[in-house]
């Protein structure tokens, strides 16, 4: 079995574990047996678990909102996993794999006696069936589109053999197939459209299988009977202990700490600040971990006349005070975004003397521009004044007064800000239509290619970047299988991309999720989202 140079690298691999493990406090931390309860797994209950939002749709392969993956990612499996601490992929559904020396053919080897919930048999058919459709998934598949761009065929040399062969070198690839997008579903929810799939869901093998789904109220999954072929990284084999897992959307923060308080709820997602103190210690265990991609920040439209001049970007990026809102607004141990990747991403480089809070620069770039102080301190220029829509969704409590912050950071240099909000289903169609000056997001990956995902102006090119020597960095990084020299170009992508502010990075996100200590092995995966499989209650 062959793994691409470029995740075998000893400097890349040191690096994602030395970081990843430093922020990981426990990936078992609700299985300490020094809680209450038995001290032995067993099978059998139920897991309620309250997330805040709800991403309207229940296709693994169209969810981008990590409270909506949790769920949906326990139906699907993916043909390899990744090991959270080292970032090594290792066999799922693909038994084993071969590349070719310039990583433009990927044989997976896949595993035999594999079923879909409808009885169905796992295939290299199946498999190509699936990979050939995301391009089809339209605005909610950008990310699985990404992974599979420049794909030449996909080929089912055998009934359990599938090659993808791509026009020129991938060496993203591997990993990608290790991601909840490129999760594998049935034939017959591949035939489906993507509207069915996203409200009616879809057809996996994986260890759960999907019961009820209420919009915007909840999430029902029942275990899989019969399930044997787990990722290499689970502890149990066969089917997992719980019988069921209910997710319930409860938006409100102290709503969501109340109920885990109370017994109403085994765990939650986004634990607010405010709550930190009551939920810890006692009979709740948190648990943090910070996410690998792009961090939390604002996308810029660089096509808005107002966001085209590389000063006002530069102005927006130096007059935001960082290390405020990751301590004033967010869990404890956020750490300001010193990148547009986060710590955890193999590949990241520290930039955060470009990213300094510079009130003074800020204002000296915008006089530079133009942009002149009205008597109500806003800034102004041949009669208009200075002003920026910052587009939202409350897919996290911590979004709101994230934004208020900088709402205030930005007006003490002149520029008024408009917040406005939307819902968390329509943040795809927002990015696809362009109607945005900025907006909050992040995208969570444990490789750096994710910055092709996001910036490269050959893909979707959400934000509107201009084609310039950015895209050949994202480009060459992806179709290179040196180590040495991709990190170089990833190094370069970074640097381009913070210094002409075609994105201004705030905050990595950090997953914080808090758990009654009677659950016991929930556990992140290599993405900071969650693995139920091994999960127990006792």
């Amino acid at each position: 079995m062959n793994a691409l140079p470029a995740f075998r690298a000893p400097r890349w691999a040191t690096l994602a574990a030395l970081l990843t493990a430093s922020v990981l406090l426990t990936a078992c931390g609700s299985g300490d047996d020094s809680g209450s309860g038995s001290s032995r797994p067993k099978s059998g209950g139920t897991l309620t678990f309250a997330v805040g939002s709800d991403a309207g749709c229940v296709d693994p392969q169209q969810v981008g909102s990590n409270e909506s993956i949790y769920s949906v990612r326990q139906t699907v499996d993916s043909l390899t996993d990744q090991e959270p601490r080292t970032g090594k992929v290792v066999p799922w559904l693909a038994k084993s794999w071969d590349i070719n020396a310039d990583a433009t053919e990927f044989t997976f080897h896949l595993r035999s006696g594999v079923t879909f919930s409808d009885g169905s048999q796992l295939t290299a058919q199946v498999v190509k069936d699936n990979f050939d459709a995301v391009p089809k998934l339209g605005a909610l598949g950008v990310l699985a589109q990404g992974y599979l761009s420049g794909v030449k065929s996909t080929a089912a040399v055998d009934p359990l053999t599938v090659k993808v062969t791509f026009k020129e070198p991938n060496a993203q690839f591997l990993q990608a197939t290790s991601t909840h997008s490129l999760g594998i579903e049935s034939s017959a929810s591949v035939k489906k459209t993507p509207q069915q799939k996203c409200s009616d869901g879809v057809i996996g093998s994986g260890p759960f299988v999907l019961k009820q789904y209420v919009q915007n109220q909840s999430i029902t999954l029942a275990k899989r009977t019969g399930y044997d072929w787990g990722s290499s990284l689970w502890s149990k084999k066969g089917e997992a202990y719980l019988d069921k897992l209910v997710f319930k959307v409860v938006p409100e923060a102290g709503v969501r700490a109340g109920g885990l308080q109370s017994g109403q709820v085994d765990a939650i997602s986004s634990v607010g600040k405010a709550n930190e103190a009551a939920l810890g210690g006692g009979q709740i265990t948190l648990l943090r971990r910070a996410n690998p991609g792009v961090v939390f920040g604002l996308g810029v439209n660089n096509s808005r006349p107002l966001l085209k001049n590389v000063k006002v970007r530069q102005a927006i990026l130096a007059a935001i005070d960082r290390k405020q809102i990751a301590d004033t607004v967010f869990p404890t141990g956020t750490q300001p975004a010193t990148s547009v990747l986060a710590h955890t991403t193999p590949g990241y480089t520290d930039l955060s003397s470009d990213l300094a809070f510079d009130a003074g620069k800020a204002k000296s770039l915008l006089e530079a521009a133009g942009w002149k102080a009205g008597s109500d301190g806003i800034r102004a220029k041949d009669g208009k004044k200075l002003s920026l829509t910052i587009r939202w969704f409350p897919n996290a409590a911590t979004n709101q007064p994230a934004l208020e912050l900088v709402q205030q950071q930005l007006k003490a240099v002149g520029i008024d800000v408009v917040l406005k909000q939307g819902q968390v289903s329509q943040f795809a169609a927002t990015l696809q239509g362009g109607d945005f000056d900025l907006v909050w997001s992040n995208v969570t990956r444990s490789d750096p290619d994710i910055l092709r995902t996001s910036f490269s102006t050959r893909l979707a090119n959400f934000y509107r970047l201009p084609a310039t020597s950015l895209d050949t960095a994202l480009s060459s990084q992806a179709a290179t299988t040196d180590a040495a020299k991709r990190e170089r170009l990833v190094d370069e992508a970074q640097k381009l991309i913070v210094q002409n502010a075609y994105n201004v990075p705030v905050v990595e996100l950090q997953t914080q999720l808090a758990v009654s200590k009677k659950v016991h092995s929930l556990d992140f995966d290599s993405g900071s989202r969650i693995q139920l499989h091994d999960t127990w209650i006792g």
